[in-house]
């Protein structure tokens, strides 16, 4: 099983919103302000297409330039807060789950923030055995996803995730989607619709 964060273990946009207010008013627009319903739907996109959609007439180098201080004020805000921002069951599910299944993360967001999730909620390897990004491979949730099952030696997996471009990546992928209908998203369609986390663990019965 391979698992989404933001929007489906998580909702950090609170925090986040924050700290990007500051890094956007600090970069030169002064008058933005990111609100966490913004974020909600832009999670999920990589940091280069958040970008465009934030400040779309930018110059790609004021962009760049944006997006590196937005995820500096971010983690330093993420590092700072308790971040008691799980959805119900979600910590307590995945340790479940580590007995049952092989869990891993794919997400489209920076280098270190999965990292930062894990050392947040003291998950170790010993639950989510893999991990992938595009702020450390460059490359597509689709294509992170058959990286990881690649070099895990998965012939089988579901993505859980909640946004429709989640959808649209696992089916490039070609794997199952379970669809976290609970969080920021909506996609179009699902092999298994969720209303909550826990309901994984009457998905997943001792490996099958």
């Amino acid at each position: 099983m391979i698992l989404d964060v933001d929007g489906t273990l998580w909702d950090s946009t609170g925090i986040v919103a924050e700290a990007w207010t500051r890094a956007c008013r600090e970069t030169g627009f002064n008058d933005m302000t990111v609100l966490p319903d913004r974020l909600k739907g832009l999670f999920g996109k990589t940091m280069d297409e958040i970008a465009l959609a934030l400040v779309p007439d930018a110059e790609k180098a004021v962009r760049d330039a944006l997006m590196e201080r937005c995820v500096i004020y971010e983690q330093e805000a993420l590092e700072e807060d308790p971040c008691k921002i799980c959805y119900p069951g979600v910590i307590e599910t995945i340790r479940e789950l580590a007995k049952r299944t092989a869990l891993t993360i794919v997400s489209n967001c920076q280098s270190g923030y999965i990292e930062l999730f894990m050392r947040k909620t003291h998950l170790t390897e010993a639950e989510i055995c893999d991990k992938e990004c595009f702020g450390d491979t460059g490359q597509g949730k689709a294509c992170n996803i058959l990286s990881v099952m690649e070099r895990n030696g998965f012939t089988k997996a579901y993505y859980v995730g909640d946004t429709e471009g989640d959808r649209i990546a696992v089916r490039q992928a070609g794997i199952g989607f379970i669809s976290a209908d609970y969080g920021f998203g909506d996609p179009k369609e699902a092999d298994i619709r969720i209303d909550s986390f826990d309901k994984l663990l009457d998905l997943i019965q001792d490996g099958n």
